[in-house]
């Protein structure tokens, strides 16, 4: 197979045949869930898992920003992290000392506590891995599934898309992006996407939560938007209409994208959230948003699943684009 993530169906069958022999998981795994819950009383503990391949500037602040981000989208607070690192033969204890303290700041700065992991150097690998381990908890009937949303739900989306995917390539291929016609301006601009407007949405989801009911949230990471929202559509069971004109862009995506010929639907996600709301608390939640300085849009509806995936755009409507590998992986396989 191909770099990236699992295609979505191919995971949807391999993940069916797995079962639990303990009454206490109330989620396991399932395609376009982002965590799984686990009973522990009066509240769910919250379990997530997600890796960095990509990312090698940062990579440990990357790492706890990605996993607290689906730890928030089911409704919980982010609350401890463990992380197993794995760096290449010759790394400097500099280096080292350097992603442990990444690791621990951006923790501290949203309220984890750092709790253990594994550090190892690794036989013949080109570059650092971090996969993550977040823990967090939500009171029962608090939580958040993507299998949640309705039929009916309005469709809200944060920020705009591509921000992670364009800090990377920023960071990772500025010279390409150099090379293709873009200036140094360019590639700055497309680093400090990182920060701003940042690839976190956990004051996202909570500001969300608290302006409206919230059937389903969902982070779009690997894949893109398009991914995330056919993830969004598989675990709920419905269709979709999306506007394409609602879904926003910065000038450094289009800049990026049209250098590169990546198509940003397809371009990994991180910063965006997708959230499902009744109509009537729509402009409640996007209000709430905007009034905390964070973009929001709605961006389509939930439908019933015969009507499919659409995405409209200039009065035409078409199927939502299925991309095989995130352009990311595309565009570094290339």
């Amino acid at each position: 197979m191909q770099a990236g993530k699992l295609p979505l169906e191919y995971l949807e069958t391999i993940l069916g045949g797995l079962t639990s022999n303990d009454p206490r998981v109330a989620l396991g795994p399932a395609a376009g869930e982002d965590a799984a819950l686990i009973d522990m009383g009066d509240k769910y503990l919250v379990a997530k898992t997600d890796p960095i391949t990509f990312a090698t500037d940062r990579i440990g602040w990357y790492a706890v920003q990605v996993n607290a981000n689906d730890i928030a989208v089911m409704g919980a607070v982010p609350k401890w992290m463990m992380a197993t690192i794995l760096l290449p033969e010759g790394s400097s204890e500099k280096e080292i000392e350097s992603v442990i303290a990444q690791l621990n700041g951006a923790c501290n700065d949203i309220g984890v506590s750092l709790i253990g992991g594994h550090t190892e150097i690794t036989y013949d690998l080109p570059r650092p891995i971090i996969s993550g381990v977040m823990l967090g908890e939500v009171e029962k009937g608090k939580e958040v599934r993507s299998s949640g949303a309705r039929e009916g739900d309005s469709i809200i989306m944060t920020k705009a898309i591509a921000i992670e995917g364009c800090s990377i390539l920023a960071s990772e291929a500025g010279s390409k992006l150099i090379e293709a016609g873009l200036s140094q301006e360019d590639v700055d601009a497309g680093k400090r996407l990182l920060d701003n407007p940042g690839i976190s949405v956990v004051r996202d989801a909570r500001i969300s939560m608290t302006a409206g009911k919230i059937t389903a949230m969902h982070d779009p990471t690997e894949g893109g938007i398009a991914g995330g929202l056919r993830e969004l559509a598989m675990a709920s069971g419905l269709g979709m209409q999306i506007d394409q004109n609602s879904i926003a862009l910065t000038n450094t995506t289009r800049r990026y994208c049209d250098a590169l010929s990546l198509n940003p639907l397809g371009l990994i996600a991180s910063g965006s959230l997708l959230a499902c709301v009744s109509p009537e608390d729509e402009e409640a939640v996007i209000g709430a948003l905007w009034r905390e300085g964070i973009a929001a849009w709605k961006i389509g509806e939930m439908l019933r699943k015969s009507f499919g995936i659409k995405i409209s755009s200039s009065g035409r409507t078409q199927d939502l684009p299925r991309f095989a590998r995130d352009e990311i992986a595309r565009f570094f396989s290339s």
